[in-house]
């Protein structure tokens, strides 16, 4: 092999391994720590699946605070897989509508967000939330792991100091969770000026928003 080839193909090596290297260097203007906060930031979110009666005054309660990122309506604790809307408030297939919270629990706890739980329904009544009747409107937390059940636990004994009945209240591990359609989602947002949402959200809103001014979102 002439001198000259070799040479050609020590350059080319030379030329490969540059470019190797320079994919693995932090790109120009590449903050290494600020990448690393906002990754420690996304990994920081937590899932709350919580039953209070319709999902559509739920999902309004929820949205409503400070460190909730979204809030989506559908159905837990049945046995049915993609249940539809009529076949849940059939009472047949076991599901109970609720809320699928994302949260930031740097803003705001699981437990925070269980003290507000308590007070947004009744949770003394048994399938039922005022007209609303039915398994579907159990009252139910759907815990993700040992931690939310024994904070679940904890909470449901410091709540049920404030009840006259007993609460009954399901704590049953999360299984599957099933959103609801379009026309469910964002329903008080979308429908506000609704009797239903007069009458029924609006009231719980208002209540919420006074017992826990510093909770709730800046209008």
């Amino acid at each position: 092999m002439s001198i000259e080839n070799v040479d050609r193909i020590l350059l080319l090596l030379l030329f490969g391994l540059s470019h190797s290297i320079a994919g693995q260097l932090p790109k120009r203007g590449a903050n290494p720590k600020k990448e690393l906060r906002m990754t420690q930031a996304q990994k920081a979110r937590d899932t709350a699946i919580l039953g209070a009666g319709c999902f559509w005054c739920t999902q309004a309660i929820f949205e409503s605070l400070k460190g909730v990122e979204r809030v989506t309506s559908g159905f837990s604790g049945g046995w049915i897989k993609n249940p539809g809307y009529q076949e849940v408030v059939s009472g047949k297939t076991g599901h109970v509508e609720v809320a699928h919270i994302t949260y930031d629990p740097n803003v705001i706890s699981f437990t925070e967000l269980l003290d507000i739980f308590w007070q947004l329904h009744d949770p003394t009544t048994l399938n039922r939330q005022g007209a609303d009747v039915g398994t579907q409107y159990r009252s139910a937390i759907f815990y993700r792991n040992a931690t939310q059940k024994s904070q679940a636990e904890e909470s449901l004994h410091e709540a049920q100091k404030h009840f006259d009945k007993p609460i009954v209240t399901e704590i049953v591990p999360f299984k599957a969770f099933y959103p609801a359609k379009a026309e469910h989602q964002a329903y008080y947002r979308q429908h506000n000026q609704a009797p239903y949402c007069q009458l029924v959200i609006r009231p719980k809103l208002e209540k919420i928003a006074k017992r826990y001014k510093a909770y709730v979102k800046d209008q």
